[in-house]
């Protein structure tokens, strides 16, 4: 539940923490559309007016109005997409195929989430070489200034980004003020580049330009990189705020980006739009300016990494990733967490991309393939959830966005052979542990034995019956009441190993993202009793609490080891990653002391 505050304070919070990535896309954008095309009257109008429909269609209409509008108890982003349009379905298989579309959009994300940070970080390093004196600054310098603040970055994490967070909506307010500033001052001075609001003059630019033009489209998309956060953030702050904080943010980045085409339009000979222009109005200020826009895209970079930790924890929550170490890094706000192993793999991929690019307008040429094929993949889902609640005009509108989504996707298909190809490596990465982790759960959970409930109720009672029992309270964990596992067979009946009070602990996932709710069934046997806890896909739980506050105070917890051997290349990489990640115990932080694995050995062909 959100805390009660002030709108603008909240609307601030938003500005900060919501739309780094987009509010830092005018250092690079203009700049490299124009290194792919003559500054023409024409192509600068003509642009400027795709520009500002595409923030229009893509960020206003398919993220602001229609992505927000399905949400769960606030919460958004691929996964809510997933279990909406799962809820409505009743085909197992075409469950499945949601499941794989949102894997993909969230694997997309994932590898698009690389490149944010070293993209916006070397543009706005870049600014330097208009500083008077480092005119000859080395792009090998521009590289290491970059990486070394990346390093910075990466490097705090584990403190928490509490304290610091509370400073990113105002300096975000000054940014947004500041492009806004420049934007009005190019403007006043040619005002006919106004004539680009007018969508006639984009169409008419793709027409004249043939394929020149669409291929452009690939670069143009970079103006909505980050406009997915406003659905996938909107939990952190609640849709009212972000949407009103998007009003000023649009009208920022409007401004600014007409002012960068009337700055081109007077002076066509410009190479880095942003910096020469506030260099132009303000030689005095660009410093302060240039920190200021390097203070900005290390907030992007934050919320990148944040947004990158949620998206992890909801994988392991929803059980289609691997248990990785979690650690919590405030008391009060249960989104603040911290993924070590997902920390310094973004950080090892955005050095190996600065490097292996070295420019920003470089690797302006790998950005946005895997952001065009995560906003297709949204509009797909909410075409099918509007169809399926029977909201045919709603549909309408997202067949037309999802059909300006494709034309993207497609145009950043070109890419491909110049880096692009990189984005989609690095979402192989997440796709192929998640497929490998899935699919080797499922035939690890085929392969173990298990006997049905039915029959071991009756074993268990003459079991408990004989057997000279160890006094206290024994937890096994236990996935579905319905099928118990071999670790819990073999303890008890062929180890004879009974308590006086034994409880099968069942943790499960609920449909809506917070929420836990605890209780015990009826008792199945004397001795026997099942203890259930319902958690919310992103609730972070203390389980020691629940169990103290449900009076369980258990002398040892039971759980199933699995020691997997196969010839199976496939599973051998399955049993890599269950051996170097957190068991479910581990995960959940079960009182160590207290624990007792009990091996099963399986062999996976």
């Amino acid at each position: 539940m959100l805390e009660k505050s002030h709108p603008v304070k909240d609307i601030i919070k938003s500005l900060g923490l919501v739309f780094g990535d987009i509010g830092t896309s005018p250092i690079y954008t203009l700049t490299v559309v124009f290194l792919i095309l003559p500054p023409s009257n024409e192509n600068i109008l003509g642009v400027l007016s795709l520009i500002v429909w595409t923030i229009i269609s893509l960020v206003t209409i398919q993220y602001s109005w229609l992505a927000m509008n399905l949400s769960k108890r606030g919460e958004g982003g691929t996964i809510v997409l997933k279990e909406i349009l799962s809820s409505l379905l009743s085909s197992k298989r075409t469950v499945g195929f949601v499941m794989l579309l949102s894997v993909i959009g969230i694997s997309l994300l994932i590898g698009d989430g690389v490149i944010t940070p070293a993209i916006s970080l070397l543009s706005a390093v870049e600014g330097a070489h208009l500083i008077p004196g480092l005119q000859g600054l080395s792009q090998d310098t521009i590289v290491i200034i970059a990486a070394a603040i990346a390093i910075g970055l990466f490097s705090i994490q584990s403190k928490g980004t509490e304290k610091v967070a509370g400073f990113f909506g105002p300096i975000m307010v000054v940014w947004f003020t500041a492009l806004a500033v420049l934007g009005i001052l190019s403007i006043s001075e040619t005002p006919r580049v106004l004539y680009a609001l007018n969508p006639f003059s984009g169409l008419k630019f793709l027409y004249e330009s043939g394929l020149k033009g669409f291929l452009a489209l690939g670069e143009i998309i970079l103006c909505a990189t980050g406009g997915e956060a406003l659905y996938a953030d909107m939990g952190h702050l609640g849709e009212n705020p972000i949407r009103r904080a998007w009003g000023v943010v649009f009208v920022a980045l409007v401004l600014n980006y007409l002012g960068q085409g009337a700055f081109l339009l007077r002076h066509p000979e410009t190479k880095n739009l942003l910096f020469e222009m506030s260099l132009h109005y303000s030689k005095e200020l660009y410093i302060p300016f240039l920190l200021l826009s390097i203070t900005a895209t290390i907030i992007a970079s934050q919320a990148m990494i944040s947004g990158m930790f949620s998206i992890v924890y909801q994988g392991i929550t929803t059980r289609i990733m691997p248990m990785f170490k979690v650690d919590y890094t405030s008391i009060e706000h249960r989104s603040q967490i911290y993924l070590s192993s997902v920390n310094w793999f973004l950080l090892l991929a955005v050095l190996f991309i600065m490097m292996e690019f070295r420019e920003s307008h470089h690797l302006a040429a790998a950005y946005g393939l895997a952001v065009t094929g995560t906003m297709t993949i949204t509009g797909i889902m909410m075409i099918w959830i509007f169809y399926l609640k029977q909201k045919p005009l709603l549909s309408l509108v997202c067949i037309f966005i999802t059909l300006v989504d494709v034309v993207y996707l497609c145009a950043n298909l070109s890419k491909i052979p110049h880096g692009a190809y990189w984005s989609l490596i690095l979402a192989l990465v997440p796709l192929s542990m998640i497929v490998i982790y899935t699919e080797g759960q499922k035939r690890l959970y085929r392969m173990i034995d298990f006997m049905p409930i039915d029959k071991f109720l009756p074993r268990f009672r003459e079991t408990y019956k004989t057997t000279e029992k160890i006094k206290g309270t024994a937890l096994f964990l236990i996935k579905d009441i319905k099928e118990i596992p071999f670790y819990i067979t073999q303890t008890m009946f062929y180890h004879g190993i009974l308590y006086e009070d034994n409880i099968f602990i069942s943790i499960t996932k609920r449909s809506d993202p917070f929420g836990v709710a605890a209780s015990f069934k009826e008792d199945i046997a004397k001795g026997l009793r099942v203890f259930e806890i319902q958690m919310g896909y992103m609730e972070v739980i203390n389980i020691e609490g629940i169990l103290r506050k449900a009076g369980i105070q258990e002398r040892t917890v039971f759980y199933g080891v699995e020691d997997i051997s196969t010839n199976n290349p496939l599973w051998k990489a399955f049993f890599f990653l269950k051996r170097n990640t957190p068991t479910f115990i581990q995960f959940f932080k079960f009182p160590t002391k207290k624990l007792h694995g009990v091996m099963t050995r399986v062999r996976l062909r």
